[in-house]
């Protein structure tokens, strides 16, 4: 079949309307479009059902707003849960409005225990080699001023709905920083049910010989970019493919979730929304 002019001139003007549709869409609508998802999961020790909201990956930047990040702590608080789970990436590359946005993420704290632990991009040696900041201070004064508890390689109990749970945290696997031998050294109680915080999941393989229930992680932003149908995300940054977003059965009664996470970097997302995530544990 001959192709016209006419015809050449329409599909050209198709293509560039359909990719200048698909800019503004990754650019300005989807970044913002959070997406809350629920799953379910079952650990043995857990003496009684309990909410987690997890979130991850703020990068507060120029591209992501505090009104975006309020909005995600809304609509997970709406959903009711028991404890909150911050896993890293606060920030992008430096901290400009530390009141603003503690006051910000005081709107969590004021309603449940939140935890949380470092990002890559929160400081340490990857972020100081990577335009951010050599230490992870700025980062700690920001949750201290939020009323956020902070697991730096360190072990805490704590009590959901009258039982007791152990909460564990790393440093980030980028930065060279995480240390389970620190925060797994020891069970607080044989009976607790362990939650470990770690941002990213390729952690997993300084794991295998520790006594953990869930990883909490983030990190991947779900490939943020993902192509459509066939499921290609080309800028996951781990190294096991596998672990991109989602809840999954690791090592026989080991879970690891990841969260695609609430932020993004260059302020683009195409086919991977934004999430605020909850699970019910029984």
């Amino acid at each position: 079949m001959k192709l016209t002019r006419k015809g050449f001139l329409g599909a050209f003007a198709s293509a560039v309307f359909l990719g200048l549709g698909s800019a503004v869409y990754m650019r300005l609508i989807e970044p913002s479009r959070l997406e809350v998802t629920k799953k379910k999961l079952q650990i043995d020790s857990v003496q009684a059902p309990f909410r987690v909201l997890h979130l991850s990956d703020f990068h507060r930047s120029k591209f992501v707003s505090l009104d975006t990040i309020r909005t995600a702590i809304e609509k997970g608080l709406n959903e009711n849960p028991d404890i909150a789970f911050l896993t890293g990436d606060f920030i992008t590359w430096t901290l400009e409005d530390q009141e603003a946005y503690a006051k910000t993420l005081r709107t969590l704290t004021d309603k449940v225990p939140t935890y949380a632990c470092i990002g890559n991009h929160d400081g340490g040696r990857w972020a100081g080699s990577s335009h951010g900041y050599k230490t992870t201070a700025e980062v700690r004064a920001l949750l201290e001023e939020s009323g956020i508890q902070l697991l730096f390689n360190q072990a805490k109990a704590t009590n959901v709905n009258g039982h007791r749970l152990a909460i564990a945290g790393l440093g980030d696997l980028w930065a060279g920083d995480a240390k389970p031998e620190l925060a797994l050294q020891e069970r607080r109680n044989e009976n607790d049910p362990i939650i470990l915080l770690s941002h990213n999941p390729d952690s997993k393989d300084l794991l295998k010989t520790f006594d953990w229930d869930l990883m909490l992680c983030g990190h991947t932003h779900g490939g943020q970019l993902v192509v459509p149908f066939l499921g290609l995300r080309p800028f996951l940054p781990v190294r096991d493919k596998r672990f991109a977003e989602g809840l999954h059965r690791w090592r026989n009664n080991k879970w690891i979730h990841i969260t695609r996470g609430v932020g993004n970097l260059h302020g683009l997302r195409f086919n991977c929304r934004p999430e605020v995530s909850l699970l019910d544990i029984s």
